[in-house]
């Protein structure tokens, strides 16, 4: 029975052994079989993933390409735009610069003809004087043929006939009178004279008026001076400046008669080499800001000038004109600063002998205000600075001060008498002005041997630093008639034959005297 049992416990379990290979081998061909189908699913998966991100990648790409060149067409047509509006500008403004310099040579011209036009009148002027002069000498004839008696024979009766009794006591007591006093007053005048200047000490001195302006380097010379000398012709017909450039490195120097126009051509220049841009449309921009610049200067150094002094009320048009003479020099000395200082020692003279302060600095800093614009207009500073005055409504105080600082007319107020000093005291202070004694002296005897080579002048004083010239005539020579031309001449010889700032008054004064004692 034991030999039956293991022998079918072998078999079963043999069996079993068996069935259990085949199941697992039937496990492991299906578990195969559903690997290599999620395989396969997944790999067409990606494919298609990898499809799609193609297409969307390639759709991407032409938008950028289109963006592309949209924007390139767009700043291409923006590009094209600008440059025809730089290059329409730019005839724009060569268009001006041509028509401004025809306008000038239309100028030039009509100058000429004007000029002509004025020697003809002069000839015919001078012909019609000649015939005056013959009509008057015979007319003169024919009275003393009727009268009876020659001109000198009338005039010594007339002068007979006007003739005042004058007694010797009365004249001897008013000249030790007038001695006296102008004894005193000179005494009282060198203290105050002395007190004022040492309570002002000024701290300037001559100052020169060249404008050089520096260069980065050399090669900005040719910059400056442009195609076919465009620039540098532009540069000087908008400033009236002369710019000259010459071996000098790095530096171009400015040369001009106006200080004005020199300091405007100075910022500009300045700027268009700061710039780097330099054409006629850059030049003309900057200059007509330097011009803007130099004007609001000009108002602030004004309005500077009247705080500093304590001048309030003045015309805005004359605190103008006072900041304008920052760029006026008188023999070296800068005419604001020396109107400032005259300002301030009339003020101290006032108020050492009780007169109005505020009147005396008033006039004093006004004094030389017609230098501001003597290079424009004709005539003195004096006459011009009194114009001026009466223009803006100044008071006769002032306007007296004014016209009476140099001497030309008698002063009706000691403020007058005070501004005239301190004048003198601020030009007389040593480093003031920088036309040293030698060359003063020489200058004031030229114009004198100028004016004594004529005949019939007796003697000839040279004033007023040299404005001015009054020659003595001696009258049996030299007639009434006879001195309009003598002055003339005159004028016309020291116009040829010297060289001196501003003008020349020719003073001619021809005087007869009759004297007698009684005893």
């Amino acid at each position: 029975m034991l030999q039956i049992i293991i022998p079918v416990l072998i078999g079963a379990v043999i069996a079993a052994i068996i069935a259990g290979f085949i199941a697992h081998s039937a496990g492991r061909s299906y578990e195969r079989k559903q690997y290599d189908s999620k395989v396969g699913s997944a790999e067409e998966k990606a494919r298609e993933i990898i499809d799609e991100a193609l297409k969307t990648a390639e759709t991407k790409k032409r938008e950028a390409l289109l963006e592309a060149k949209e924007e390139s067409l767009k700043t291409k047509n923006e590009l094209e735009k600008e440059t025809k509006e730089r290059r329409a500008e730019l005839q724009r403004y060569e268009k001006r610069v041509l028509s401004k310099e025809e306008n000038v040579e239309k100028k030039a011209d009509a100058l000429e003809k004007k000029e002509a036009d004025l020697v003809r009148r002069e000839n015919i002027l001078g012909e019609r004087t000649a015939e005056v002069e013959a009509q008057y000498e015979q007319g003169i004839q024919e009275l003393e043929r009727i009268s009876g008696l020659t001109s000198e024979q009338a005039k010594e009766y007339l002068l007979k006939s006007v003739e005042e009794d004058v007694k010797h006591d009365t004249a001897k007591l008013i000249k030790e009178l007038e001695n006296k006093a102008k004894e005193e007053a000179d005494k009282k005048a060198r203290d105050l004279v002395v007190t004022a200047i040492q309570r002002c000490a000024a701290d300037h001195v001559a100052e020169t008026t060249v404008s050089v302006v520096q260069l980065p380097n050399d090669e900005m010379k040719g910059r400056i001076i442009g195609r076919e000398g465009r620039n540098i012709r532009t540069l000087e017909t908008l400033t009236g400046v002369e710019l000259i450039i010459d071996d000098t490195p790095e530096a171009v120097v400015l040369s001009g008669f106006d200080p004005i126009r020199r300091e405007v051509a100075r910022i500009a220049l300045e700027r268009l080499i700061v710039d780097g841009r330099i054409h006629p449309a850059r030049i003309e921009e900057m200059v007509e800001k330097a011009q803007k610049e130099v004007e609001t200067m000009m108002r602030e150094e004004g309005e500077a000038a009247a705080l500093e002094v304590g001048v309030h009320g003045i015309h805005p048009e004359l605190i103008r004109l006072l900041g304008r003479m920052k760029f006026r020099t008188s023999y070296g000395q800068n005419a604001l600063k020396h109107s400032i200082e005259v300002a301030q020692l009339s003020g101290l003279l006032a108020g050492e002998i009780g007169l109005d302060v505020r009147v005396a600095k008033r006039a004093g800093l006004l004094h030389d205000i017609g230098k501001s614009i003597d290079h424009d207009v004709e005539g003195s500073h004096i006459q011009i600075g009194v114009d001026l005055c009466r223009k803006y409504k100044e008071s006769a105080v002032v306007i007296n001060a004014v016209e009476a600082h140099h001497g030309d007319v008698e002063p009706e107020t000691l403020i007058a008498c005070i501004v005239q000093a301190a004048d003198a005291i601020s030009a007389a202070r040593p480093g003031a002005r920088r036309e040293n004694v030698e060359n003063y002296i020489k200058r004031l005897q030229k114009l004198e041997e100028v004016a004594s080579s004529f005949d019939g002048v007796e003697r000839t004083f040279a004033i007023q630093a040299g404005r001015e010239v009054r020659v003595m005539v001696k009258p049996e020579i030299v007639n009434d008639e006879r001195m309009i031309p003598l002055a003339r001449d005159i004028c016309k010889k020291i116009e040829e034959e010297l060289e001196y700032p501003g003008q020349i008054k020719v003073n001619i004064i021809r005087e007869s005297r009759a004297s007698d004692f009684a005893k």
